[in-house]
């Protein structure tokens, strides 16, 4: 019974790690989230003295900004990649 609940732990992991290998890196936009919300978090600790209100909102406005900031830079890595785009510089941005 242990042998095999050892054997099955480990097939599960091994399945794991090399399903896992398969997936990309978070983006920019979802790095910069979260980045913002701990950031915004502290900020909003210390300005608030300590209160639920100050860190919940201040975690909420640096995950909004955090997570322009990086979907901007995700943007930009895009257009660098892919310089033949059917807008010009100047054209909308979507």
């Amino acid at each position: 019974m242990l042998k095999t609940r050892y054997f099955v732990s480990a097939a599960v992991l091994s399945a794991t790690a090399f399903l896992g290998g398969c997936a990309s890196g978070p983006s920019n936009q979802q790095l910069g989230t979260v980045g913002g919300a701990v950031v915004g978090g502290a900020v909003g600790n210390a300005v608030g003295n300590g209160s639920a209100v100050g860190t919940v909102g201040g975690a909420a406005a640096g995950a909004l900004i955090g997570n322009e900031v990086g979907r901007r830079s995700d943007q930009r890595n895009y257009d660098q990649r892919n310089p033949y785009t059917y807008y010009p510089s100047n054209g909308p941005r979507y």
